[in-house]
């Protein structure tokens, strides 16, 4: 998989191409099986109160084991809403969301640090409250939405032949990116991170590779029409084989379970199956349209479909039925309302007014622990140009987050960055 780690370091001369692909090879048929799906369609954030319910969906594209993959479908969710105070408006909600979501990565990844795991998952985390959703993601598992006769990409792609200025930071940080090399000085494969070999700049997990590799997520939050909308949720295993138009093009006309199955049949029929390959489909359709207004020779029911042959075929679906939450009409197009991919803490935590007076001021911004008068670190500290921002300047870390922070900036160490035994297959 693109976010399998090779087991030799990229050394002139030193990895023969047969054993390399032999290793590969060997690396794919051990693991498969670490795509997980979080599917929860009936969500409250406050218990007993319908008014805050909203769905939530998630792919978890695990690699070196499922360690990573699980510990964060049982546990991000949980995080992400700890991260928002439960008293909150809808609106205001909505508007906090995002960077709960970057807290609520960060603390998952930083919890995981003390399991001693040396696997990593990509996220894919898409939330839908009413006509809004809002998606998160570290990796290059994606998410796509099709609405109004436009595609509209919510994830972004974290490979680092993807991103120059990933390529940028993770350097500036100490890590080395490159191609392997083989027997001849030839390069060969995509770029990867040194030590560790691996493939991807953002990740939960791999505690073995380095800090550099963050879980800081791209956040997009968009509002849907009147007219409602298909998600596609997808891990790489289908992404390295169709475009985005090509998966809905295939799955055109049908309803939610028959078209994730269709969509991972193209993919596998395409490239074969390399990878895991897990689909979800989600079509969100307004209570006051027929659900004709989707086209579909079979209307789609309510509630979640979910398949139980999850092994070659990890396909899930579900369809939704927008909340009438509203006060006000939907408007007849769709909106984008945030988004950002900046990896820099300071700036992710630091929300603008209203947004800002939502949070608890003297509580660890990532990982909400009350702290005392004096005891917090300002996220601005440290800053080369502060501008207008001083020291003691909330939002503020606890100690150990702020470890975590610095960690991330490449000014300290606080996990293993040894690259693995060159025994092992990754």
């Amino acid at each position: 998989m693109s976010a399998s780690r090779g087991a030799t370091r990229r050394r002139a001369g030193s990895v023969a191409l047969g054993d390399l692909l032999r290793r590969e090879a060997s690396a794919e048929r051990a693991e498969k099986g670490e795509d997980l799906a979080l599917l929860k369609p009936a969500c409250e954030r406050r218990p007993g109160a319908p008014s805050t319910s909203f769905s939530a969906f998630a792919l978890f594209d695990g690699h070196n084991g499922s360690g990573a993959a699980v510990y964060a479908k049982e546990h991000l969710l949980g995080n992400v809403l700890s991260c928002v105070p439960t008293d909150l408006s809808r609106d205001d909600w909505l508007a906090a969301l995002p960077r709960a979501l970057v807290a609520g990565f960060v603390k998952t990844d930083k919890d995981f640090q003390t399991k001693a795991h040396s696997s990593g998952t990509t996220v894919t985390l898409v939330i839908i409250d009413g006509s809004v959703v809002t998606v998160a993601s570290v990796g290059d598992s994606r998410c796509v939405l099709e609405a109004e006769g436009s595609i509209f990409y919510l994830s972004a792609d974290h490979r680092f032949d993807a991103s120059e200025e990933e390529v940028g930071r993770v350097t500036e940080c100490g890590g080395e990116v490159g191609r392997l090399n083989v027997v001849g000085g030839a390069e060969i494969g995509p770029l990867r991170c040194w030590p560790g070999g691996l493939c991807l700049s953002r990740s939960i997990g791999d505690q073995d590779v380095g800090e550099f590799i963050i879980p800081v997520p791209y956040v997009k939050q968009m509002k849907l029409s009147n007219s409602g909308g298909r998600l596609i949720i997808a891990s790489d295993g289908v992404w390295d084989a169709l475009t985005a138009e090509m998966a809905f093009s295939c799955a055109r006309g049908l309803s939610p379970e028959p078209a994730a199955d269709q969509i991972v049949k193209e993919a596998v029929e395409s490239k074969g199956l390399r990878d895991d390959t897990t689909c979800i489909v989600i079509d969100i359709i307004p209570p006051e349209k027929p659900k004709s207004t989707i086209e579909s020779p079979k209307t789609p029911g309510k509630g979640l479909l979910l398949l139980k042959n999850f092994f070659l075929r990890k396909t899930t679906s579900g369809s939704l039925s927008l909340a009438d939450k509203d006060n006000y009409p939907e408007p007849n197009l769709v909106e984008e309302v945030f988004e950002d991919g900046c990896p820099s803490l300071s700036r992710r935590l630091n929300s603008e007014y209203p947004v800002r007076d939502m949070f608890k001021l003297f509580a660890c911004a990532i990982c909400q622990v009350d702290l005392e008068s004096g005891q917090g670190i300002s996220i601005h500290e440290g800053l080369s140009k502060p501008g207008k921002l001083r020291p003691w300047d909330g939002p503020f870390l606890c100690h150990s987050c702020q470890e975590k922070k610095e960690a991330m900036e490449g000014k300290r160490h606080s996990r293993d960055s040894s690259s693995r035994n060159s025994g092992s297959s990754e």
